[in-house]
């Protein structure tokens, strides 16, 4: 007689929780659940649910054509804001596991930190929050929660991707007091352990591929690095000792500059899982609650490590971010969303049907702000030209 399988369902996957994860750790089973009420899942604790609602989201998917550093037509090989949540989700998910952390949370964050990122990068946030001066300003954290509770549409009963209370707060870790919503009060001393695992790889992530791009552009060069930073001095010293001879030998400048770049990764990576886990065992921790009452954070780079983490993001802001060749990416952003913005204040009917319907709900010069922080940097520009004739 044919069995019926035996599945790992979501409760056992509650179970193993409770077992497998440390004190610090957010449990499925505590979750204070979602705003409008829905069933359980037979089969994916409600985290999981989340990640999966975010991977499936029309504004995930526009974030490979939106810029991490590099505007997409510049080149096939630099990280747009998709492979940047992903490589950030690879190191949270590294970081968590170590950390006896809930790793589908973990996850869900991770992919879904950037979701409210406008086109054009961080220039154009500023190129927005600039236009949106008088009527409120506009924040990508704050623009996150947007996306995932008001702005995507995957069921007839709610708005948004309805999820869990847990990541919503956690996606909210910036936003300062005065801006945090009354429905998610009271605001925490500390976002959960796994939220600061997300913000740390985040920055880890960031530090390590803006290098690699950065080196690969030839916008500085590794003579640079080695007169200003230690932790690259560092990390190439380590691949010399793994690999003799190697640095020296190669006419193969992508595969060192990967090699080096993922000795970093590994130092800063390492140094996060050791320290944090130092901190934890010192504070003592018998919840994850308690983790969000103290003062200093949990999840932290050594002190050593992290005045050369420190080092390295001035080298980067010095020579990569203020490079004139990404200030040309900030005009470009600041002409096309201006121009944008203008056309669509003016004739909003030039927007999609939606969010001409938006308008009554949040008023014209918000919706057409949600409207353009939805764009992808090619879509951006395409509507520019339409809508100029040039």
């Amino acid at each position: 007689m044919l069995q019926t399988p035996r599945l790992f369902g979501r409760q056992a996957k509650e179970a193993r929780e409770a077992r497998d994860l440390g004190s610090a750790a957010v449990r499925s089973t505590q979750s204070m659940g979602r705003k409008f009420h829905e069933e359980e899942d037979d089969l994916r604790t409600c985290f999981e649910r989340d990640r999966d609602r975010v991977v499936h989201a029309t504004a995930f998917r526009r974030l490979m054509y939106k810029a991490q550093v590099f505007v997409n037509w510049e080149g096939d090989h630099y990280r747009t804001r998709l492979s940047h949540s992903l490589e950030v989700c690879q190191v949270a998910r590294s970081v968590s596991n170590a950390l006896a952390l809930n790793e589908s949370f973990t996850e869900a964050l991770a992919l879904a930190h950037d979701i409210g990122h406008p086109p054009f990068g961080h220039r154009g946030e500023w190129a927005l929050n600039k236009l949106m001066r008088a009527h409120g300003g506009f924040r990508h954290n704050a623009q996150v929660l947007r996306v995932v509770d008001l702005l995507e549409r995957r069921s007839p009963e709610y708005p948004g991707l309805n999820l869990t209370r847990e990541v919503r707060e956690s996606l909210l870790k910036h936003e300062k007091a005065s801006d945090w919503p009354k429905e998610l009060e009271p605001r925490p001393r500390q976002p959960f352990a796994e939220s600061q695992v997300v913000d740390l790889a985040d920055s880890t992530a960031y530090n390590v591929h803006d290098l690699e791009d950065g080196l690969l552009a030839e916008i500085f060069s590794e003579r640079d690095l080695e007169q200003e930073s230690s932790l690259w001095v560092g990390a190439r010293e380590a691949v010399e000792l793994r690999h003799p001879g190697f640095l020296k030998s190669t006419i193969d400048r992508r595969l060192r500059v990967k090699r080096i770049a993922n000795e970093v990764l590994k130092i800063c990576i390492n140094d996060l899982i050791e320290e944090s886990a130092r901190r934890m065992q010192k504070a003592k921790l018998e919840t994850a609650q308690d983790v969000r009452k103290r003062a200093q954070a949990v999840v932290a780079h050594s002190s050593a490590l992290k005045g050369e983490v420190a080092q390295l993001q001035k080298f980067l802001f010095t020579h990569f971010y203020r490079h004139k060749r990404l200030a040309k990416l900030e005009k470009l952003a600041g002409d096309t969303l201006g121009v944008l913005f203008e056309a669509y204040c003016a004739r909003p009917k030039e927007m999609s049907p939606w969010y001409q319907r938006w308008i009554e709900r949040v008023g014209l010069e918000r919706a057409v702000c949600d409207f353009l922080a939805g764009m992808t940097d090619r879509f951006a520009e395409q509507e520019g030209r339409r809508l100029t004739g040039c």
